[in-house]
């Protein structure tokens, strides 16, 4: 039952720190998407028509 006293106080610092280091990085642009912006100039706006 002692193990409850250590092992609990260190399962929700950890947890902590995940959240606070996630919310940091989202905050920080960490997961900005910077290839899809590049390659839509190379997409077609219209669909390609099948021939008959």
């Amino acid at each position: 039952m002692s193990v409850i006293y250590i092992a609990l106080p260190v399962a929700i610092a950890l947890a902590l720190a995940a959240v606070i280091s996630f919310v940091w990085t989202v905050s920080r642009g960490q997961y900005d998407d910077l290839e899809t912006p590049a390659l839509r100039i190379l997409e077609d706006d219209e669909k390609r028509q099948p021939k008959k």
